[in-house]
């Protein structure tokens, strides 16, 4: 099971779902990928996590425009268009007759190679596109108790060394970075740029709330979150300052209120960092009062306004 922010509720229907692989559906146990995959050889290759509200996914022209721009950042040619793409999506969720409450993850791969090697050269298949569909509803305990985040020592690099605003399968560096985190007893790995400076999480964006206005990275370290750009969009919407700067963990620290977004959970509140607790004011005794006001009004907020941009074609 899933912890942290991506910690979930089991549901048994997952155990029978069809999973998409080059448009052709196969059961879960036999959906199988070769061993010459561009994906299984080498991380080589982009993917979305996409949500599904009523029917309809949630940002899809978003994901698909990252996944594009990403694909051609790397030369990675998908084979088919945003039109097609869409298309085999939803045929997919169709014939899982899933609606609501729904995970995908859509991943594209430079396909099979002839021989174990880095060249795309001696690629000899079009793009692999894979389509999982899961029903995945976030652990509402995490809503309400939050989650802890430790500061890890992994830092988002500089992109000449590899870019970090592609969304490749190569998640070495956040893999690290969870681990670190998971062996210091917390749900999240806080990442800092090459300057110290705070840049994302391992698998979320942070965020953190100081007298009224909320804070972000530059986003010059991280993937250009679909969902923590619509938190931006929201906070502009209705007038909340919101800001994307360098900070230090001096400024976290001494946080009114801190959470960390993502498409699976929206917004997930964080009682904890490096063990300091965060507060917002507490009660004499308490350790933890919940998510604070701003917290939850951005959670209503993008619940409305991810289920509004929910499309169907």
């Amino acid at each position: 099971m899933a912890k942290g922010s991506h910690d979930h509720l089991e549901d048994p229907r997952n155990a029978d779902i069809l999973i998409s692989i080059n448009g052709e559906l196969f059961k879960r146990d036999q959906a199988m990928v070769s061993v010459f995959d561009s994906g299984f050889i080498l991380g080589d290759g982009v993917w979305e996590g996409l949500r599904m509200h009523d029917g309809g996914i949630a940002f899809l022209d978003q994901h698909l425009e990252r996944l594009y721009e990403g694909a051609k950042a790397i030369d990675l040619d998908v084979g088919i268009d945003h039109h097609a793409l869409t298309a085999r999506l939803f045929e997919c969720l169709d014939a899982n007759g899933m609606n609501d409450g729904v995970h995908i993850r859509l991943m594209v791969t430079r396909g099979i190679k002839a021989t174990p090697y880095q060249d795309p050269r001696v690629t000899i298949s079009p793009a692999t596109i894979v389509i999982i569909p899961e029903y995945k509803v976030p652990n509402p305990k995490k809503l309400t108790d939050g989650i802890t985040v430790y500061t890890v020592s992994v830092r988002r690099g500089y992109p000449d060394v590899q870019d970090q605003k592609l969304n490749s399968h190569s998640k070495l560096n956040c893999i690290t970075a969870c681990i670190q985190a998971t062996k210091a007893g917390a749900d999240e790995g806080l990442m800092l740029d090459p300057h110290g400076f705070v840049a994302t999480c391992n698998s979320t964006h942070f965020f953190i709330v100081r007298r009224g206005e909320v804070w972000t990275s530059t986003g010059q370290y991280c993937i250009p979150g679909i969902t923590r750009g619509n938190i931006i969009h929201v906070c502009r919407e209705n007038g909340i300052p919101v800001h994307e700067k360098p900070f230090s963990l001096y400024e976290v620290y001494g946080a009114d209120e801190v959470f960390v977004t993502g498409t699976f959970a929206g917004l997930v509140p964080v009682r904890q960092i490096d063990g300091r607790a965060i507060a917002h004011p507490l009660a004499k005794g308490e350790t933890w009062a919940g998510p604070g006001p701003m917290t939850r009004k951005l959670s209503e907020l993008y619940i409305k306004h991810a289920s509004a941009s929910a499309v169907r074609p």
